[in-house]
């Protein structure tokens, strides 16, 4: 296979009745892919697709967009905005979905992914894996409410198999599914073992709709080496994309970052979070955002624990003006602990 890397990322690729420009999409990440985080991000450029932060299916269909925590959005990405959902009932995820396409956004996402307990303990997320014909009925009985793309995002399962992972991936194609995005670590799992890049492969050979490798894509090389070794029809990026927000234009050759980008991308995400959200609300996102954002850094522990203890934003420009007058010095591949 010739691979040239942003040749083939600023490929189109088509999902169900729509297509999108570009093969890096922002992976949902709940908390750190707010409406604040898409807009830093959409500044620099070279995504295909944004994902929401995980909504709940059960209050999506009455939620007010410009009031609620997660499911809202800038009307100047609706067009390649995705919205995830979680819950167990078909019902309700069938009629979140109908709510979110009323919105002209590009997609509805299933979430069979989150293994969190609080999560998992309500019988959703990756908890649905335990009960593959629940999950297969919640992806058809979405697809019949909807026409616009359907896409589902979901790990490996609560065994290191790969025969479960096809399984899922097979019954979810079955189900109306136009697209995947596949993080092959069990459920359990949350980041203490690599995930097994070669099940990706296992699952683009499995189906015939497109698969999104994800997980520990952390710099060009892992990108390329994700494309490689698995086929997969594209990238999403997600813990990465919360350290580097122009990872995605860098990867697709349409920008070049300095040392600067990292100061002007936390103080511009500061200032975003603070017309997107009440104080107390900002300053939540913004102590998220800066663990992964303190990995690019040798001492970035130390601008961490400032950030943390910082009582509002009012205190989180003089502690980044701060940190940033000393030059730090930037790691060329982050601090893979804080990722851990």
């Amino acid at each position: 296979m010739i691979y040239n890397q942003g040749k083939y990322l600023r490929q189109p690729l088509k999902i169900g009745t729509k297509s999108i420009d570009k093969r890096l999409i922002l992976a949902p990440l709940t908390y750190l892919g707010n409406i604040a985080f898409r807009e830093l991000v959409s500044q620099y450029g070279g995504y295909g697709l944004l994902y929401s932060e995980m909504c709940s299916a059960k209050t999506v269909p009455h939620e007010n967009r410009f009031v609620s925590p997660c499911f809202r959005w800038r009307d100047e990405e609706r067009s390649r905005l995705v919205c995830q959902i979680f819950g167990d009932d078909p019902l309700q995820m069938a009629e979140a979905a109908r709510r979110i396409e009323s919105e002209g956004l590009f997609g509805v996402d299933i979430n069979f992914g989150c293994s969190t307990t609080t999560i998992c303990r309500r019988n959703c997320g990756a908890a649905l894996l335990k009960h593959p014909d629940l999950a297969a009925a919640i992806v058809a009985k979405v697809r019949k409410a909807v026409s616009f793309p359907l896409t589902v995002k979901f790990r490996t399962g609560w065994q290191d198999d790969s025969g479960i992972a096809i399984d899922s991936a097979t019954r979810f194609e079955d189900a109306g599914a136009d697209a995947l995005i596949f993080h092959p670590r069990v459920a359990p799992d949350r980041r203490s073992r690599r995930p097994k890049w070669a099940y990706i492969g296992m699952v683009k050979q499995a189906v015939n709709i497109p698969v999104f490798g994800n997980g520990d894509v952390f710099d060009r090389d892992d990108c390329r080496r994700m494309i490689l070794e698995t086929e997969c029809d594209g990238v999403a990026i997600g813990r990465m994309a919360v350290a580097r927000p122009w990872i995605f234009a860098e990867l697709t050759g349409t920008f070049q970052s300095d040392p600067q980008m990292f100061a002007d991308a936390a103080t511009q995400l500061a200032r975003l979070l603070e017309i997107h959200y009440d104080p107390v609300a900002a300053i939540k996102r913004f102590k998220r955002f800066a663990f992964y954002f303190s990995a690019n850094f040798r001492f970035g522990h130390s601008l961490y624990t400032k950030i943390l203890n910082a009582g509002n934003m009012k205190d989180v420009n003089p502690i980044l003006k701060r940190f940033f007058e000393q030059s730090p010095e930037v790691a060329a591949r982050p601090n893979l602990n804080y990722f851990s």
